[in-house]
């Protein structure tokens, strides 16, 4: 049995160090509605304000930045439906090289825009039939490129657990912390963080009802493959957890909570009318858990990572009308 991926709370810190001034410190908001109906006091971390509309930026810029001289300027490449493409593409541009993305050919027309507008390279690919992992592996072979994967990656899971590390330095301590799971990278990061500074902290997860490979996975005690999820949450379409990920959430992950895409929805819509902030539907399925009552026993102070809003106004407007 392979040992268990290392990753410490001095690692992240690190990574904080590296993100300062380059960045956003996202804002944290309360709301007492929100609090009266989920029962609870909840400290929303607003990662939709972060630089290219999500939580990614901050892995992204994390692995690159420590990529030596050499290899960062031949260029960096990664894979994507959506907001790491954006976060490696903004990362490579910021640190002076070039990027080329992978990305499923149906992936949202404004995040693909956002990319080539950062100044990345994309190549598509078919998401239901291809396997992105070999041809992102190959296409960054080929052309003599470092490959920075969305989650499976140490310093990339370092980079995510910043926005925990923020949070907690904002609010103190908290009795929970609800993430969104997609690959695992964010509630991976953001349990280092948590468990280290407040070992009671729960760590609940949150997966769309179709997508739920994470839950089966820890379930199971081994990492499950599941057919590409249909969901309107595009960043957790995955169909397995990554293997660094996964061991470190078998570690430190308390609970997964599934949400069905409507509740995704009326989280969204809930977002925009009382907090007013917009958030894609992947960052708002903590939001979703909380206000739907999956999450079981909810303890006094409650966190939540809302994690991108990286959604364009039609396809907004098209999930959240009545």
């Amino acid at each position: 049995m392979p040992a268990e991926p290392h990753l410490t709370l001095d690692d992240v810190r690190a990574a904080a160090a590296r993100l300062e001034g380059v960045a956003h410190r996202t804002p944290v908001v309360t709301s007492r509605t929100l609090n009266a109906r989920v029962g609870a006091e909840v400290f929303v971390k607003c990662e939709n304000f972060q630089r290219m509309g999500a939580f990614k930026f901050r892995g992204a810029y994390n692995a690159a930045a420590q990529l030596p001289p050499d290899r960062l300027a031949k260029g960096i490449a990664a894979f994507s439906s959506g907001n790491h493409a954006q976060a490696v593409a903004l990362a490579a541009r910021e640190l002076g090289t070039t990027a080329v993305i992978l990305m499923p050919e149906d992936a949202p027309r404004s995040k693909m825009a956002a990319t080539l507008g950062y100044g990345a390279e994309v190549v598509t690919y078919d998401r239901y039939t291809e396997d992105r992992q070999a041809l992102g592996e190959g296409l960054a072979k080929d052309r003599g490129l470092a490959l920075i994967p969305p989650y499976d990656h140490l310093d990339v899971i370092a980079g995510q657990g910043t926005a925990a590390l923020e949070l907690l330095q904002e609010t103190g301590e908290l009795d929970a912390l609800v993430v969104p799971v997609g690959g695992g990278g964010l509630i991976a990061g953001s349990a280092v963080v948590a468990k280290a500074l407040h070992p009671a902290v729960r760590m609940i997860g949150v997966e769309p009802a179709a997508g739920d490979d994470t839950k089966r996975s820890l379930e199971s005690g081994e990492r499950v493959t599941i057919p590409v999820p249909r969901t309107i949450a595009d960043g957790q379409m995955l169909s397995s957890p990554g293997e660094i990920t996964f061991a470190l959430n078998q570690r430190l992950v308390d609970a997964i909570a599934l949400v069905s895409d409507e509740e995704i929805v009326d989280a969204m819509r809930f977002a925009f009318e009382r907090l007013r902030i917009v958030l894609e539907p992947s960052g708002a399925t903590p939001l979703a858990a909380l206000l739907s009552g999956r999450v079981e026993n909810l303890p006094p102070r409650i966190g939540v990572i809302a994690s991108g809003g990286n959604i364009d106004t039609r396809r907004f407007a098209e999930l959240t009308a009545d």
